[in-house]
């Protein structure tokens, strides 16, 4: 079968299509014909083996898929890595019924994006009615389904920071209240004075670098950054005790894969979500869709800071 096979790690030079094996299901696993693969940030990392768990190599990179099992079923799956692939296995758990009315790239953006959106302000920052929230990469895919969560539970104020007038007018028609440029310098200023002159509450963070920095300083009392990627590959600066006292801040780290242990975990986000998404009440944004030949381009799309939403891998071109 055709797929994405990585033999050495480094940039989306690296990526090339290759004629591998078809994997074989074990036991409480399903085997899925993929009609689309998503396309996420990390994999960036995960093909510069950069990312918090080490790949080996030969790797073929993607961690969730859409298809259908060798009994006919549409289903939406997390398969952690080897979804950029004409065929992928994934354990029975995390492959969920899809419903008729859920396109192949909405499902793509809840099974991961959406279900990490969805931890984020319910599991990490409990989020409450009337507080505000800061979402930065307000047009990415995670960004772009956060700012709709926290709109539709209640958050006082939604700010969305992105890279470009086009982006940030999108985060807008997503509901956010106010978007701002996301340059970390001057950022701290930026935010609090988008939030009408008060500290913010809760900040979903993934740049990492200055913009985390900036972005701990914009918290009010008992403030919560939650941090879940690093975008911009640099470390932010120590943050000492004293100044998670004072105040009572909280940062709070969150990765999807610590849900794996827990199938409920992703199952009851996932109904949730889809459920949602099926009734249009939640519309994922799905930002461009790339041949498995063009894999490269979207990931120096994605490290460039040039697409929007969810990007979707089709495997049969």
């Amino acid at each position: 079968m055709r797929a994405v096979q990585i033999t050495e790690f480094g940039g989306p030079e690296v990526l090339n299509v290759s004629e591998v094996e078809e994997p074989k299901p074990g036991d409480g696993q399903v085997l899925i014909h993929v009609d689309r693969a998503g396309i996420n940030y990390a994999d960036t990392h995960q093909v510069e083996n950069s990312y918090l768990q080490r790949a080996t190599l030969p790797m073929i990179p993607g961690g969730e898929v859409v298809g259908r099992t060798e009994d006919g079923r549409r289903v939406v799956a997390l398969v952690g890595s080897g979804g950029y692939a004409e065929k992928a296995v994934a354990h029975a758990a995390y492959a969920f019924d899809l419903p008729d009315e859920v396109s192949d790239g909405d499902a793509l953006a809840i099974v991961l994006q959406g279900t990490t959106a969805w931890h984020l302000l319910k599991t990490s920052t409990h989020l409450q009615a009337g507080e505000s929230v800061l979402v930065h990469a307000g047009a990415g895919g995670v960004g772009s389904l956060a700012i709709q969560l926290a709109k539709r539970w209640g958050a006082g104020r939604v700010i969305a920071t992105a890279s470009s007038d086009e982006k940030r007018q999108k985060t807008l028609e997503l509901g956010a209240d106010v978007a701002i440029d996301g340059n970390p310098e001057g950022l701290k200023d930026r935010i609090i004075e988008a939030n009408g002159g008060k500290p913010i509450d809760i900040v979903l963070e993934m740049v990492g670098g200055p913009t985390f920095d900036e972005s701990f300083d914009a918290l009010g009392r008992f403030g919560r950054l939650v941090t879940f990627g690093s975008a911009s590959r640099e470390n932010a600066k120590p943050i000492e005790t004293s100044r998670l006292m004072k105040g009572s801040k909280s940062v709070i780290g969150f990765w999807l894969a610590d849900c794996f242990t827990t199938p409920s975990l992703l199952a009851d986000p996932v109904a949730e979500l889809l459920d949602l998404t099926a009734k249009g009440e939640l519309k994922p944004l799905v930002g461009g869709e790339y041949g498995m030949s063009e894999v490269a381009k979207a990931h120096l799309d994605l490290r460039e800071r040039r697409s929007v939403g969810k990007l979707v891998l089709d495997p049969s071109r």
